[in-house]
């Protein structure tokens, strides 16, 4: 899969819910994971982060809003219940992202949702835990972005196989050649 994506939450109550995004977001290759306005307590969150995911992933405690730096082309997608965002299996992820969530019994800040280049929701009834929304909203952008064979039409059919990637001329050798081509006409 090409691009990058990093996951986060903004304020958090439960340290074992960020624990488990963390985990979460290390089992899907997230390049890195954030916090804003958060405490973070890294015993706590531990606990139910098996993997060591802030050993082996870039993990940035930002104090508040005005502090989130985001990777050069990044775009902040905010995962909300709200009537107005999109709904997730409809959505187009972004190469590169990184998905914000609110905290526990709280919705994101005005502020965040207006620094937002989209939002999205999960169609279900009502809210479900933190770590659940980050690891369904991951889960998405794996199945949709990552070069997966199309699903069988009838149920327990073979799935087909994906298709060969193909590699191109390097892109150098590429701009090169369409410079000497307008330069001789």
């Amino acid at each position: 899969m090409r691009g990058f994506f990093g996951i986060g939450v903004e304020g958090i109550s439960k340290p074992m819910n960020l624990g488990s995004l963390l985990r979460s977001a290390h089992a899907f290759g997230a390049s890195f994971a954030f916090t804003i306005g958060a405490a973070f307590d890294a015993k706590a969150a531990a606990q139910s982060d098996t993997s060591a995911a802030v050993a082996s992933q870039p993990f940035h405690a930002y104090g508040n809003l005005a502090d989130l730096k985001l990777p050069h082309g990044c775009r902040l997608v905010g995962v909300e219940f709200r009537e107005d965002a999109a709904d997730l299996p409809s959505f187009t992820h972004p190469g590169q992202a990184a998905y914000v969530l609110g905290a526990e019994r709280a919705s994101l800040s005005p502020e965040l949702v207006e620094r937002c280049d989209f939002l999205v929701k999960i169609p279900m009834k009502f809210c479900v835990n933190l770590a659940i929304a980050g690891s369904l909203v991951m889960y998405d952008r794996m199945i949709s972005l990552g070069r997966y064979a199309e699903r069988p039409v009838r149920a327990g059919g073979a799935p087909a196989k994906p298709a060969p990637h193909v590699h191109g001329e390097p892109l150098w050798k590429t701009k090169r050649a369409r410079k000497s081509t307008s330069v001789a006409e």
